[in-house]
């Protein structure tokens, strides 16, 4: 089938860290709730907006990387491959816009006034090929309609940073040739350190440059989370970033970063949690960074290890129900965060 086809050429973008060598329970940190973002390269972009707009009280915070706005597929899959990826037809933003606020009405996301003092950090390439620019900028445009709309939401912050030349990848600091290709492990040397502005953008300037990281890189049991015991359609283990200030017991924050399709440990060994740069700014900034990962499956229909942002694993997917999401509120829960109010 040809949709079958297009979906298995869905791709991502998308040094001093001791490893554990055994999957255990999340560690309970000091979390700060002011202190907390998601973000995601590709489908993981999808991912991280469903989580903002499911729960803004515990997610106010969100980066985006080559992925287009909330809602966009409406659970069909045509339209994941078509409208959300390259453009045609263009999302309707409005029509998305409107919807996310009957959706909150509803209580099937969370109320959208927690997006009050929200920081929005678009990132897309010029030269992506995989998800169009049009799409990506069609993300930044649904947050502003939604800040614009709303008085309530006018301290919202939303940059859209879309004129570097580089393809469907996460830019690293290293300087290569593949910054504008498209391949495993989906980190493109591009000599722009896209993690370091991420955590600029999301927790505010540094208080001096990244080193190598220091900290502690674990596995933890995936598992242990499901949501009443329930699929989430998630690897067995997952990892989290542990700073040496997050391990001493002190005030900690977090991010939660969403890998691409293809881009999981599956696929890529460790490449994404190890060298995408976030483990290094999160020793600077004082944050623990949780990487989830996804499986590959046949059924429900997810070949290359995508988040779920069309409805595989139900239509419920990216709302406050959805399994996925469920998930990672067990898990966050785990590590200690408690929504601000």
């Amino acid at each position: 089938m040809r949709w079958l086809r297009m979906l298995c050429l869905v791709v991502p973008f998308m040094a001093g860290q001791a490893v554990a060598d055994d999957a255990t329970s999340l560690p309970r940190l000091k979390l700060e709730s002011s202190r907390v973002a998601v973000a995601g390269l590709s489908s993981g972009a999808y991912m991280a907006t469903q989580v903002q707009l499911a729960y803004p009280e515990r997610f106010p915070n969100v980066a985006l990387v080559a992925g287009g706005p909330y809602g966009c597929a409406g659970g069909k899959l045509e339209v994941a491959l078509g409208a959300c990826m390259k453009g045609t037809p263009a999302p309707d933003v409005p029509a998305l816009v409107a919807r996310a606020r009957q959706r909150a009405e509803a209580g099937e996301i969370g109320a959208l006034k927690s997006l009050a003092r929200a920081r929005v950090y678009v990132l897309h390439g010029k030269d992506d090929a995989v998800v169009a620019p049009s799409v990506a900028e069609a993300s930044a445009t649904f947050y502003e309609q939604l800040r614009d709309g709303d008085p309530a939401l006018k301290g919202m912050q939303v940059r859209d940073d879309g004129a570097r030349a580089f393809a469907h990848n996460l830019p690293i600091a290293a300087s290569g040739d593949d910054c504008d290709k498209s391949t495993a492990p989906y980190l493109g040397h591009c000599g722009f350190d896209a993690a370091g502005e991420i955590f600029s953008q999301l927790f505010g300037k540094p208080s001096r440059a990244a080193g190598e990281a220091k900290g502690e890189l674990r596995r933890f049991d995936q598992n242990a989370y499901r949501p009443d015991g329930a699929d989430a359609f998630l690897a067995d283990e997952g990892y989290v970033y542990l700073p040496q200030a997050c391990l001493a017991g002190k005030p900690c924050g977090l991010l939660v970063a969403f890998h691409g399709c293809k881009q999981n440990a599956t696929a890529v060994g460790e490449a994404f949690v190890k060298d995408a740069g976030f483990n290094r700014w999160a020793d600077v900034y004082g944050v623990a960074v949780l990487y989830p990962q996804t499986r590959a499956s046949m059924a429900p229909l997810n070949p290359q290890a995508c988040w779920d942002w069309w409805g595989y694993s139900g239509a419920d997917y990216d709302s406050r129900h959805g399994v996925q999401l469920r998930w990672l509120v067990n898990a966050v829960g785990a590590l200690g965060l408690v929504p601000s109010r």
